[in-house]
């Protein structure tokens, strides 16, 4: 796998061959080679654009006009700046600029944040989801106190969640900001529980409040709508149940029509959460163009100051950020891994990097909350990253049902959640498991309400199921060991400090 590929690859798609009928898994790389020749074209159009780079300085102070007068000398022009944590978002045409700006007094670091030019407002089709049918919506046969879909969703039972909407929904006080793709709040299962207020279109790496910029265009991706279904769907009669019925979800988004998540977005979202009340943000994607940046790179170094600074902020306000591990089946704790996909915006090759010293951001950066997905049967999926001393807590994110297949009467081995228009569909990934903990923590938190992210974080630890290691891990049955769980049952590489309790978060 070495092409280019959409950012938004917490979320797996599942060969249908391997689900029951009723699994829709929706494919973010379908589309392939319109996909490339897209790309293509942008990376041919590279030379007459401009580039997006941060330049990070003293935080607290805002940039001297010493090192504004230097940006605009390299040939820059500064989009925003974001004082308190002194990381300035700059576009140039000057494919020198973060050599040259990096020589400035006052300058800490600087990167170019992409390898292709700052995009035209067009999309590439990534593949529609396959959504519920009308036949299957119908099918659904819910118990007194259910919503009608929610005998399909295996997951809410695997964290307890259906038990703990005995005792509390979650607190409307409580506001998990979903940073993705966008988020589609006339969902008639998100509407009841969209905080407008909290909500922002972060592309262009400056706050954009107009109405409605945080939905995702007709042609762009589902993944952020279906991330806060999971984490807030509404009780309402209507659809599904989230994990957290009760709480608030915002819509953060960061990627661009094209699918990526570049540093100035992630870095905008970070910060909007902190001074707009989030309590939780989830966030189920790597920051593009790297998978992993490698810090004695000093563009890739300056991607990892920027985010961190964001992410930091976040939490000193209160925020507790929750992120996915990934798909690709990497051990996080190996001295080596090799990346084959990045640069995803330019031409990737192999490269081989240390986990421990090229990090996956924000998924490997201090304080965040790491996770792990688990399918059907409760033991770690087939696709999920993993590593000792890297992964936090696991929580559904779905599997083949060839692996993991649920109880009737659930069909698919996948996670239900919402779709724009109105609809519903199923999908696998870290992506979906990363949720189930936001909305856990926000649980926590609604049970808690003053409660620091720390105290968030270390309740959500402790009240945790532990769950000892597969071990042997052969999750496709032929006799091989698919990967090697280190660790002990309270604490390990597949599990972290176990699987989240929806159920402790209410009532303890």
């Amino acid at each position: 796998m070495t092409g280019p590929h959409p950012r938004f690859r917490r979320a797996i798609a599942i060969p249908l061959g391997m689900a029951m009928a009723t699994a829709l898994a929706f494919l973010p790389n379908g589309s392939a080679a319109a996909a490339d020749s897209a790309r293509a074209a942008t990376t041919t159009a590279a030379d007459a654009g401009p580039l997006s780079y941060v330049v990070n300085v003293r935080a607290g102070h805002g940039a001297s006009a010493y090192v504004k007068k230097a940006i605009a000398e390299a040939g820059g022009t500064i989009v925003t700046s974001y004082d308190e944590i002194g990381v300035i978002v700059v576009h140039s045409a000057n494919p020198g600029f973060a050599r040259t700006i990096r020589t400035v007094h006052g300058v800490e670091s600087a990167g170019n944040t992409r390898n292709a030019p700052l995009p035209a407002q067009s999309t590439t089709d990534v593949g529609a989801p396959k959504a519920l049918t009308a036949e299957e919506l119908k099918g659904a046969q819910a118990v007194d106190g259910q919503d009608p879909l929610e005998p399909l969703q295996w997951d809410l039972a695997a964290i307890k969640a259906d038990k703990a909407h005995e005792k509390s929904l979650g607190s409307p006080k409580v506001t998990v900001g979903v940073i993705d793709t966008g988020v589609d709040d006339t969902h008639p299962d998100i509407a009841p529980n969209f905080n407008r207020n909290a909500s922002v279109n972060c592309v262009s790496g400056k706050p954009d409040t107009t109405d409605g910029a945080w939905r995702p265009g007709a042609s762009e991706s589902p993944h952020g709508t279906h991330v806060a279904g999971e984490i807030a769907a509404a009780r309402n009669g209507v659809g599904m149940t989230g994990v957290a019925p009760g709480v608030k979800v915002a819509g953060i988004k960061v990627a661009n029509p094209q699918g990526y998540f570049y540093t100035e977005a992630v870095v905008c979202g970070f910060v909007w959460a902190a001074e707009h009340g989030v309590d939780v943000t989830n966030n189920s994607y790597y920051t593009d163009p790297w998978y992993f940046n490698c810090t004695d790179d000093p563009d890739q170094k300056a991607l990892v100051d920027a985010v961190t600074r964001a992410a930091r902020f976040a939490e000193r306000k209160g925020t507790v950020n929750v992120a996915a591990a990934g798909n690709e089946k990497y051990d996080l704790a190996s001295d080596a891994i090799t990346d084959p996909s990045s640069p995803n915006d330019g031409t990737p090759s192999d490269r081989v990097v240390d986990p421990s010293r090229c990090l996956d951001i924000p998924t490997q950066l201090p304080g965040v909350v790491t996770v792990a997905a688990t399918g059907a049967k409760g033991i770690k999926s087939s696709f999920s990253n993993y590593g000792l001393g890297f992964i936090d807590v696991a929580a559904p994110g779905g599997d083949s049902t060839r692996y993991q297949a649920p109880a009737p009467p659930a069909t698919s081995g996948l996670i239900l959640g919402t779709l724009p228009g109105g609809k519903w569909g199923y999908m696998a990934g870290t992506s979906m498991a990363s949720p189930h903990v936001a909305a856990v923590a926000a649980l926590i938190k609604s049970t808690h309400p003053h409660a620091s992210p720390a105290l968030v974080k270390a309740l959500l630890y402790a009240e945790a199921d532990r769950t000892a290691c597969t071990d042997p891990y052969d999750i496709d049955g032929d006799g091989k060991v698919d990967a090697v769980c280190e660790g002990p049952g309270n604490y390990n590489g597949f599990y972290g400090w176990g699987t989240v309790d929806a159920l402790d978060a209410v009532t303890k």
